[in-house]
């Protein structure tokens, strides 16, 4: 498959399911101004008290399913913020791991040398970098004994 067919296959799809999933927020159809009450086997049926009761009916059915999800998910959020914390710990050490080399080969051109620039950029870096992944870690070890 050619890029340009890929991407507009996704671009495709990406369109008709965001339709979909607005129509599904959207709700039923709504009938027109005129149109408030329907023929079914032979009696008048309000189609707006109908509406609006199912309305409830969903929204009284949805609650109650995030509400179960919620305290479902609720002991796993402490741990996963202590994990997630973890993890954006070890990627931003990542970056310390990369110019630390780079600053110990720059070393001793630090005040005036051909070098001057790229050592105090790595110096940076690094230190930047070494107090956010420190910090992460911190804050997930504070979250931990809390």
């Amino acid at each position: 498959m050619r890029p340009q067919t890929v991407g507009r296959i996704f671009g495709i799809g990406t369109r008709l399911a965001g339709r979909a999933f607005v129509r599904t927020l959207e709700g039923p159809p709504r009938p027109a101004a005129g149109a408030q009450t329907i023929q079914a086997s032979g009696t008048q049926a309000n189609t707006g008290s109908f509406v609006r009761a199912t309305a409830q009916a969903t929204g009284r059915a949805s609650r109650g399913v995030v509400k179960g999800v919620g305290g479902f998910l609720r002991p796993f959020g402490r741990v996963g913020g202590i994990v997630w914390l973890e993890v954006t710990g070890v990627f931003f050490l990542l970056p310390v791991i990369v110019f630390a080399p780079m600053l110990w080969h720059t070393r001793m051109n630090w005040a005036t040398g051909p070098d001057h620039r790229t050592f105090v950029a790595s110096a940076i870096v690094i230190a930047v970098f070494l107090y956010l992944g420190i910090s992460s870690f911190w804050r997930a070890r504070k979250r931990s004994r809390t």
